[in-house]
């Protein structure tokens, strides 16, 4: 049974573990994709997207899902609420009025989706019920750059070369199985 590598390469500056990136892109370590990589850096990058590519976001999809809730909830809710069975309707007055109601839907709208958004953000990201990563290094919290990726013991010293090709400060690894 192959062994799984957890490795952690950390880069003073941008420009080297852009390259190192590259390099990983252009398939310089067989085995290793694009997709694998996690960049962590202390500051925001614009071109970390450029090079990295593309990335899913998951957090729109709960937002809108809390949405959709927000509205049949809070309608119904509203509703149920106006128009239970002791009501004795009076004078031509409607026991759902929709003006106010859905102003009131709208806030719920809007309740539910930042409620949804907040919980997803913490869940996707681990802060909520996630495992805490042991490879870490807090000199990524003040002035270096993380690479991480996981991958098999046929590419783990192929990448360890590559990251020292490109001026790698440290590699950090540790076995996962």
């Amino acid at each position: 049974m192959k062994k799984k590598y957890r490795v952690l390469g950390l880069f003073s500056d941008f420009e080297e573990a852009f390259a190192a990136i590259a390099d990983i892109r252009q398939y310089k370590v067989p085995g290793v994709s694009v997709d694998d990589v996690r960049l962590m850096s202390p500051i925001e990058h614009p071109e970390i997207e450029e090079v990295l590519g593309e990335r899913p976001a998951h957090v729109p999809k709960f937002t809108l899902a809390g949405a959709i809730f927000g509205i049949t909830f809070g309608f119904l809710f509203l509703a149920s609420a106006q128009a239970n069975f002791l009501v004795q309707p009076q004078g031509g007055k409607p026991v759902v009025p929709l003006p106010s109601n859905i102003v009131l839907t709208y806030e719920m709208l809007i309740l539910f989706g930042v409620i949804f958004t907040v919980i997803s953000f913490l869940t996707l990201s681990g802060l909520l019920f996630g495992k805490k990563e042991k490879l870490y290094s807090e000199k990524i919290a003040v002035d270096q750059i993380g690479i991480i990726m996981e991958l098999d013991e046929d590419t783990f010293e192929p990448l360890k070369a590559l990251f020292r090709q490109h001026k790698v400060l440290e590699i950090r690894e540790e076995v996962i199985k």
